[in-house]
């Protein structure tokens, strides 16, 4: 299966990373929080899969459309 790449659909700061390079998550996980107009906007997973790849760092400023995780299924 090919890698999936995770996007941001709001551009901002990264305030939160919860899953780690490595770890399961499932379909609809947050798998980081981008900081848009003083609130927190989750950035889910598009689909269940190990996570093998993060983009980003926190306080990144990401534009929107931006890659932040690659995910592999």
């Amino acid at each position: 299966m090919p890698d999936i790449k995770i996007v941001t659909e709001v551009a901002g700061r990264v305030c939160a990373l919860p899953v780690e390079v490595g770890g399961s998550v499932a379909d609809g996980d947050e798998i980081a929080f981008v900081e848009a107009m003083k609130m927190e906007i989750p950035v889910p997973s598009p689909a269940a899969g190990t996570l093998t790849s993060l983009l980003v760092q926190l306080d990144d400023v990401v534009a929107e459309g931006q890659a932040i995780a690659i995910l592999r299924r």
